[in-house]
């Protein structure tokens, strides 16, 4: 069917509208363009303004609240705490109080802006032709012009209540995934400078959990040792292991190269930490005539009797001595900690 066999009374009529466009024979169903414009309350009567303005003033308020209560909780609940939550059960306390106050925060943040656009800025609907991309010169200057427009019609300078709540809220809530970055592990401090050894401290064989004496180390025997009190049920037992762990092997005083490893052993008694300087592999292989010391992941060597200094292999530095001696019980001790930190790559962590 064409527009001319169309009834006359079923054409749309034009409308009196400066965006419309008038229907004829050419364009029967002409544009009728947008409708007028209804002003709202806040347009018109500024005490409702005012009380849109202290709402979403107040939804920012809230959000700020939220956050400081997020990182309260974080620091003040324990992570085993649980607590019942009707009609969810029992829950962990932590994570109930974490996501309730995070999700506060970021709701307040999102229903504060909707009702401040809903209520406060210009809700004039704008018709714009489309336009090329490349943007010429005056559509740049019209886009300036619009959205200085947008920022007064916006009311950010005239409505410093909102404003500043708002920029308190949305500065604050980025401190909520800052402290999240608490849980990737406990802060090193210093902790990968010191061990469980200390001047007093027992070696004990990790084989027979015994103490050992000078007696029960042969020359040219490897054994391996740690800490007394540190026992394999103990909750922290891998990580000090990882640190503190020893191997033990007896040179001929004559055999010894370096001074101070002398000064350090007991009658050719050496005390080495067992962790590679490489990555942290477990050194277990031992040479006796070479008196070398072969880790298996990636074959660096160690030379006992010069101070464990690397001869072959990717590890950086020689493997840390423990200074020893022997108490009044004739059991072997240490004299104090490691001098410097051991483990894997310690000097390019910092």
């Amino acid at each position: 069917m064409s527009s001319q066999d169309i009834p006359e009374e079923n054409l749309p009529k034009a409308q009196d509208h400066p965006h419309g466009e008038v229907a004829d024979e050419k364009h029967p169903f002409a544009d009728p363009g947008l409708p007028p414009h209804e002003h709202r309350i806040q347009d018109i009567d500024e005490k409702a303004a005012r009380r849109s303005e202290r709402a979403v003033a107040f939804l920012f308020t809230l959000s700020m609240l939220a956050t400081i209560g997020f990182i309260a909780s974080f620091v003040a609940i324990d992570h085993d705490k649980s607590i019942y939550v009707f009609p969810i059960g029992h829950i962990n306390a932590l994570n109930f109080a974490l996501g309730l106050t995070l999700g506060v925060a970021l709701f307040c943040i999102g229903a504060g802006a909707v009702h401040w656009a809903r209520t406060l800025m210009s809700d004039v609907e704008v018709a714009d032709e489309r336009h090329a991309i490349a943007a010429s010169p005056e559509v740049r200057a019209k886009v300036h012009a619009d959205f200085k427009q947008g920022a007064k019609e916006s009311a950010m300078g005239r409505r410093k209540l909102i404003r500043n709540t708002m920029f308190g809220a949305v500065a604050l809530v980025p401190l909520s995934g800052v402290v999240l970055l608490r849980d990737l592990g406990p802060l090193p401090e210093d902790k990968l400078r010191h061990t469980l050894w200390n001047k007093g401290k027992l070696l004990v064989n990790m084989n027979t959990n015994e103490p050992l004496r000078p007696s029960d180390v042969a020359v040219g025997s490897l054994t391996f040792a740690k800490p007394e009190g540190l026992e394999e049920h103990d909750e922290e037992f891998q990580d000090e292991i990882a640190k503190s762990a020893l191997m033990i092997v007896r040179l001929q005083p004559d055999n010894i190269k370096d001074k101070r490893e002398l000064e350090w052993s007991h009658e050719g008694i050496v005390a080495y930490s067992k962790i590679c300087t490489h990555v942290g592999c477990p050194i277990s292989l031992y040479e006796q005539q070479t008196h070398h010391v072969l880790c298996p992941c990636h074959q660096s060597t160690f030379d006992l009797s010069d101070g464990a200094r690397v001869i072959f292999g990717p590890a950086g530095h020689a493997l840390p001595q423990l200074r020893i001696g022997v108490n009044d019980e004739g059991y072997l001790e240490a004299l104090g900690d490691f001098e410097e930190p051991v483990g894997p790559a310690f000097w390019e962590r910092g």
